[in-house]
Order: structure tokens, then C-alpha cells, then sequence
């Protein structure tokens, strides 16, 4: 069923659990995603990426995102991922995506403030719920282990400033994690974690959870954190899975794909200890 992410948080943030956000980027990846969400009986956020728009027309993706969404038994988020054009995240609100995010975290903090009040405004008077990032998190060929390269840890202060001034439901936060695969290991910073959950009473997001240690996820979810965005591991597992496969065909091709994936998304339930939503 599709629903909307607000409860499935406020549940997230009561038990001290994460829910998986993976990308879809063709029905087969959906597709699995689905399957292993109703295997466990658990919920799931369907993530379409911006960036995924040249290996998935925006509209494919409305098209295949709605209807699994509604298909399926289980709770089920269709989410807009990284937005960075405003009329692609508001045709996202109009076209039925129950949860966007507005990606300015490359601006000014002023200019983030002001995108990220324009979306929360016209996405609120239809329905829909809105993410927004500060700070920065860059790409793991960047990571060197500390606050440099491209990545902006967020602070305290500007977390809570940035919830008051713009209404936003939930805040992606970068506290050392980074997009991709990790050329160095990744040092969370949990310290921080805990002061930002602290200061706000929305939930808290992490992206760039490929890769980052099972510990280390494990730990994000039970401090407060109730989105961690999953990818580049769920891709590697379907390459993986093919390489190491003995497929004769399409069709056993196909399989071997999803059963990477599938085994690496509900090994990652397991990690964020993602519990069943009851109303």
C-alpha cells in the first residue's frame, strides 16, 4: 500500500530503528526490493533518484513506483531522491510521490533555506513530505577519513536553525558518511548524531550507507537516525552475483540480479533493525 513516510517515522524515532531507502532504477531492481520487503513483512521506501533520470525516464519510474507501491500488502514510500531542479520536484508532488527531497545542500545555508520553503510549501498543500540535506555528503573517492574533501559535516546550530526557518519534515545530515564506494574507512561521527537528535524533533536521515560497516549503520539506527539510504552495495551485489553465477540465458541473468540484491537488502533490514509498522 502506498503510504506516506510521517507515521513510519514517528514509529522509527519511538523503537530506535532504521527503514531502508534502496533506488530503483529499472523494475527489476523494484521488483526485488518489493519482494524482499513482503518476505519479511516489513516496510520499505521506494527512492527514484534525479540523477537515475538517464537509466530511468521519470516518467517509467511514476509509472512503475505507483503501481507496485499500490500492489503491494506492505507499507510502501514512493520517494523523490535528490531533487535538485524545483519543477522536477514539484511534478514529483503532482505526478504522486508521497515524499520528496529538495537537494540544496550545495547552496548558500540562505538560498537552501529559501528552495527548501518554496518545496515544503506547495508539497504540504498536496499531501506530500519533504527532505531536505545540510552539510554536505560527498563521494567516497573523496573520503580521507576526517572533515575534509568534499564532504561538510553539518552542525548543531545550523540543524536547528534550518528546521525552524523552513517546516521541513525530515533533515539528512552528513556526519561522515559518503556516497559510493569508500577509498577510505569511514569515521562516523556519533558525537555529533546524538547533538543534532538532541536539538530536533524530526527525523534524521543518512545518506551514503553503502559501505559504511554494519556496526556503524547498526549503531546510526538505533541513535536516531530512520532513513538510511542504500545503493551502490545493492547494484555490486547484483554484478556480484552474476559473475559468480553459472546463467545460460536472460532469463537466469535476470534472476542472479535479483537475487544479489535481495539478499543484500534484507541483510541490511537486519542491520537497521527495522521493525513491522502498526498503526
Amino acid at each position: 500500500m502506498l503510504v506516506s513516510s510521517k507515521e513510519l517515522f514517528k514509529a522509527a524515532m519511538k523503537n530506535n530503528f532504521a527503514i531502508p531507502a534502496p533506488n530503483f532504477v529499472d523494475q527489476n531492481s523494484i521488483e526485488s526490493y518489493i519482494e524482499v520487503a513482503e518476505k519479511l513483512n516489513l516496510p520499505v521506501i521506494l527512492a527514484y533518484a534525479e540523477a537515475h533520470k538517464n537509466f530511468l525516464p521519470f516518467d517509467d519510474a511514476v509509472c512503475l513506483g505507483k503501481y507496485y507501491c499500490k500492489k503491494t500488502r506492505i507499507p510502501a514510500v514512493l520517494h523523490f531522491d535528490h531533487g535538485t531542479t524545483m519543477e522536477l520536484i514539484m511534478k514529483a508532488v503532482d505526478k504522486g510521490f508521497k515524499s520528496v527531497m529538495i537537494d540544496a545542500s550545495m547552496d548558500s545555508f540562505e538560498d537552501n533555506v529559501k528552495r527548501t520553503k518554496e518545496i515544503v510549501e506547495y508539497a504540504h498543500l498536496r499531501g506530500a513530505v519533504v527532505e531536505a540535506e545540510i552539510g554536505h555528503v560527498g563521494s567516497g573517492e573523496n573520503y580521507s577519513n576526517s572533515n575534509d574533501g568534499d564532504n561538510i559535516y553539518t552542525t548543531v546550530e545550523d540543524a536547528k536553525k534550518f528546521t525552524e526557518l523552513t517546516d521541513v519534515d525530515s533533515l539528512a545530515v552528513s556526519i561522515g558518511t559518503a556516497h559510493g564506494i569508500y577509498k577510505g574507512k569511514p569515521i562516523i561521527n556519533f558525537e555529533r548524531l546524538k547533538e543534532i537528535r538532541n536539538a530536533v524533533d524530526i527525523p534524521l536521515v543518512l545518506h551514503g550507507g553503502s559501505s559504511t560497516g554494519d556496526d556503524n549503520l547498526a549503531k546510526c539506527a538505533r541513535e536516531g537516525i530512520c532513513k538510511i539510504n542504500i545503493y551502490t552495495d545493492l547494484v555490486n551485489a547484483a554484478y556480484k552475483k552474476v559473475k559468480d553465477s553459472n546463467w545460460n540465458n536472460y532469463y537466469e541473468l535476470r534472476d542472479a540480479q535479483k537475487e544479489g540484491m535481495k539478499e543484500c537488502l534484507e541483510h541490511y533490514y537486519d542491520v537497521f533493525g527495522t521493525k513491522k509498522f502498526k498503526k
